[in-house]
């Protein structure tokens, strides 16, 4: 049996259970006992996963990038410089990149994987980017730190979500997140993982504690994340920032058609 290291902190990580992945391999999850880093064994069966690389398991996509862009939208107006422009990194088929853009927000599309249907001429290509946004990436990574270095290397502030695994751990059964029907989740993460990745790196990190959560440089008062995600105050949010901002739908169609 290998020996497996923790990938986010490299101490040796213990073997927790097997489960089946895409029906037919029955593969290892290792758990670190350090800062509790949950990941499978090297994941040989990727190249099948991602035969699609959406899955059609999916059927949240289109709802999860509208809430995505809801709460993105009072984060990046209220606590950041919303005239910047920011970056969609995993961006998928460009769905939220046109969504940002729609609202007002000069957003900008990146993403090694998947075809750009919705987001055309707004390819990140070097410039400077003041927020970085990443949905439902972060279980995807094989190598987590080498992405969140990439990441880093452009923003220091990015908004993310993953799910959190549970305590205890749970078992395969019993936790949907593990989605061993298409293959691609290989790596979980708990707080005490996302505070390792902030100590690390000398940020300072928010979270709903569940799905949604932020690294930065800036330091927040945590009341003021509270009310960013708080559907109490939603409403005056964003009827304020609607009154501030010009949507890009236009501007992006005659743009278009001129090139």
């Amino acid at each position: 049996m290998p020996t497996y290291h923790c990938k986010i902190c490299k101490n040796p990580a213990n073997q927790v259970f097997y489960s089946k992945i895409l029906s037919k391999y029955e593969i290892a999850y290792y758990h670190c006992p350090n800062c509790h880093f949950l990941f499978t064994e090297k994941p040989y069966w990727l190249a099948e996963a991602y035969k699609e690389p959406i899955n059609r398991s999916d059927t949240g996509i289109l709802q999860r990038n509208i809430d995505m862009a809801a709460k993105t939208g009072r984060i990046l107006f209220y606590l950041f410089d919303y005239k910047k422009k920011s970056l969609d990194f995993g961006g998928g088929y460009g769905f939220f990149v046109r969504l940002m853009r729609d609202k007002g927000f000069d957003f900008l599309w990146d993403d090694a994987y998947t075809t750009n249907l919705l987001a055309q001429g707004f390819q990140y290509s070097n410039e400077e980017i003041e927020l970085i946004t990443t949905f439902e990436t972060f279980e995807h990574f094989e190598n987590p730190i080498a992405e969140i270095e990439k990441m880093l290397a452009i923003s220091p502030n990015i908004l993310f979500t993953t799910e959190l695994y549970p305590n205890p751990i749970p078992a395969p059964n019993e936790w949907w997140y593990y989605a061993q029907d298409h293959g691609q989740h290989i790596s979980f993460y708990n707080l005490t993982t996302l505070e390792y990745i902030a100590l690390k790196y000398n940020l300072n990190l928010y979270s709903d504690g569940r799905s949604f959560h932020l690294l930065t440089q800036k330091k927040l008062k945590k009341y003021v994340w509270r009310i960013m995600l708080s559907a109490k105050f939603s409403y005056i949010l964003d009827q304020y920032m609607k009154r501030k901002l010009t949507s890009k739908t236009w501007a992006d169609h005659l743009n278009a058609k001129e090139n």
